[in-house]
């Protein structure tokens, strides 16, 4: 699910969006416009995960170009996100850009939560209550600033979390994910032999996400074709912020993403967004490089190309990395076998007793921890976790002392040994 946090230039949206994500990802600034690009993150509330998106503020009749951008992505977020949160700022009251803001919500038909912000003495709370005025149900207070009131928010939004219900089959769900006119829908049909859905060589050809069920040759799976448009609306599309928040969705629901980039242009800051994204949500993911058979080539191409890539993707850098055209079908084959690998290393569990002596006697004793302050970090014991995806948690007596380096190097040597190529890791260390 998506929940969208919209209002006007400085009511604190980003600061609500770094309290609901628990992150420091956006900018929070008291200049107007600070947020121009979108900021996407992951929320858990009631043991319910969610995607939150961070929208610049809302301006209209602006001469200021990036205003009328911000605006644009704005509508975008409405007309794509399941929930709004409209945020206002109860020391300005009412203002005609709220009105405004408000009744373009009215109209949108969605979910609206109204939150009133800064929020933090009693008076305020009575100022609150001039925001029934707009019609969009009781107001929730809050102070982003030092999380009063939140908990309550997040537990009205947690009620309207249902992610988009794939298919009942308990099958594993790839889905091509990736920017307007990359070949997504190119790649899905040629893979299933057919025209089953619409390909043209206009961006954002596909609306909605198309689940095709693939059973042949001894696979059987789910095939995602990702969409870039839904509603067009009244609205003047950003075909590459609609795009990544249709595959948000897809990405929630699948279980291996393939995520297509266009040869000629490389790996462009949305495919990055949409990488965290899948990272994020622990999914497994595959590189397609399409359109490989137009790219001019030297000595060592592919291998120059890999490079740039995983330099751009560090650390995360364990990806497998296909050159494929869906035109040719160059290598598409490749795709499968490869999305099959990365599902089976997804769910790959590791024996208790093999993981504490190979990581224990082996990876762990010949390199312990760094000692910190004099004190030494023993690792007691190791163990999978019984998640959907790879979790690991190592006992130890003094689990604050083990930084992030060190769990890097852990990941490092899991893969090493167990192959977990494609897939995200999480290390815990853990008191014992």
């Amino acid at each position: 699910m998506i929940v969208a946090i919209v209002g006007r230039p400085n009511v604190g949206k980003s600061t609500l969006f770094n309290r609901l994500t628990g992150t420091k990802h956006a900018i929070v600034d008291e200049t107007a416009g600070v947020t121009r690009d979108r900021i996407y993150g992951k929320a858990e509330w009631g043991g319910k995960d969610f995607s939150v998106i961070d929208t610049g503020g809302y301006v209209r009749n602006s001469d200021d170009i990036f205003e009328e951008e911000i605006r644009k992505q704005v509508d975008i977020a409405i007309n794509e996100s399941n929930v709004v949160l409209f945020v206002v700022d109860v020391t300005n009251g009412i203002t005609d850009l709220d009105m405004s803001v408000a009744e373009i919500l009215r109209k949108s038909k969605k979910k609206v939560i109204l939150v009133v912000n800064k929020v933090d003495t009693n008076s305020r709370i009575v100022d609150s209550h001039v925001f029934y005025k707009f019609g969009l149900g009781e107001p929730f207070c809050i102070s982003s600033i030092n999380g009063s009131g939140t908990g309550e928010l997040l537990d009205e939004v947690i009620k309207y979390v249902e992610a988009d219900l794939p298919p009942e089959l308990d099958i594993p769900k790839f889905a091509v994910v990736g920017r307007p006119n990359v070949g997504k829908s190119s790649l899905v049909n040629a893979l299933l032999g057919e025209d089953r859905n619409i390909v043209t060589s206009i961006a954002g050809t596909t609306r909605d996400s198309i689940y095709t069920r693939y059973n042949k040759y001894g696979h059987d799976f789910y095939l995602v074709d990702t969409a870039g448009l839904r509603k067009k609306g009244k609205v003047n599309e950003d075909l590459e912020f609609f795009s990544v928040m249709r595959s948000i969705r897809a990405i929630e629901n699948a279980d291996v993403c393939l995520l297509m980039i266009d040869a000629a242009t490389g790996i462009e800051s949305q495919d990055m967004s949409i990488i965290k994204v899948i990272l994020k949500n622990n999914k497994g993911l595959v590189l397609l490089v399409n359109k490989w058979d137009l790219y001019e080539k030297e000595t060592n191409t592919t291998k120059h190309y890999s490079e740039e890539i995983k330099q751009k993707m560090a650390p995360f850098v364990d990806v497998p990395i296909i050159y494929t055209s869906a035109i040719t079908k160059q290598r598409i084959n490749k795709v499968l076998e490869e999305a099959v690998r990365v599902h089976l290393n997804r769910t790959r569990r590791i024996p208790t007793a093999k993981l504490n002596e190979i990581m224990l006697d082996e990876i762990i004793a010949n390199y312990p921890p760094p000692a910190l302050k004099g004190k030494y970090v023993k690792v007691k014991y190791v163990t999978q976790l019984p998640l959907h995806y790879p979790a690991f948690v190592f006992f130890c007596n003094l689990p604050q002392y083990v930084k992030d380096p060190y769990k890097r190097y852990l990941e490092n040597k899991l893969r090493e040994k167990f192959d977990f190529a494609g897939t995200p890791i999480q290390i815990f260390m853990r008191k014992k």
